[in-house]
């Protein structure tokens, strides 16, 4: 049977203590050698996906780069329709499948700006972005198979809902700490271990001084 959903990879390089980015937002974790791994995985998906929030703090091109092969179509999530029109996601539109999936929060103003790009907005939940609904929807746009790198908010709601089948994460060799960085996944957290998703390890691979560990939801 066809999967009405597409396949959720999620990604990320943390720190050994679990973080993605600093408490300023400083998130330089790759190597060059994870940034080419990382790379040829997007040339193999057909959608991307991040949220505003590392839009805003990154600005991010989201394109393949460290190795030949097409680019993914970029997905964001951006309930309110705030993503900058400076920022290099809707700049390069012209170029690069981008879709910006929003709630029913966006203004018409905001709505009237992201239609002045060739983005395809689609508009699915009433005060965020129902995720689930926009899986679908992206399935019924032949997206098989969606990369998602982050940032900690995005990550929470794919774990929390249950919503993914793959974990790719890249340790590196740094320690973080602080209460106001960011981790892999925000949000609220589960109160009990036995709520956590169900991993089995799949694969180790030592890049250097950088660890990748793959692992599949059982």
């Amino acid at each position: 049977m066809e999967k009405s959903n597409p396949y959720v990879i999620l990604s990320a390089a943390i720190s050994i203590d679990g973080k993605i980015a600093t408490n300023v937002g400083h998130s330089d974790l790759s190597s060059n050698e994870d940034f080419v791994r990382l790379h040829k995985l997007r040339t193999k998906v057909d959608g991307i996906l991040i949220g505003k929030n590392t839009v805003m703090k990154d600005n991010p091109l989201l394109t393949v780069r460290y190795t030949k092969g097409k680019n993914p179509v970029r997905i964001i999530l951006d309930s309110k329709g705030e993503i900058s029109s400076k920022s290099k996601i809707l700049q390069t539109s012209k170029k690069v499948p981008t879709i910006i999936a929003t709630s029913k929060q966006i203004t018409k103003y905001n709505l009237q700006k992201l239609r002045e790009f060739p983005v395809e907005v689609i508009i699915t939940g009433e005060k965020s972005v129902n995720i689930k609904s926009l899986l679908k929807k992206l399935a019924q746009k032949n997206i098989k198979t969606i990369l998602v790198e982050g940032g900690g908010t995005v990550n929470w709601e794919f774990v929390k809902q249950n919503i993914f089948d793959e974990l790719i994460i890249t340790i590196s060799p740094f320690l973080i700490g602080g209460k106001n960085a960011i981790s892999f996944v925000q949000g609220d957290g589960f109160d009990k271990i036995s709520k956590s998703p169900n991993l089995q390890l799949k694969s180790i691979k030592r890049l250097k001084n950088h660890l990748v560990l793959n692992y599949l939801k059982v």
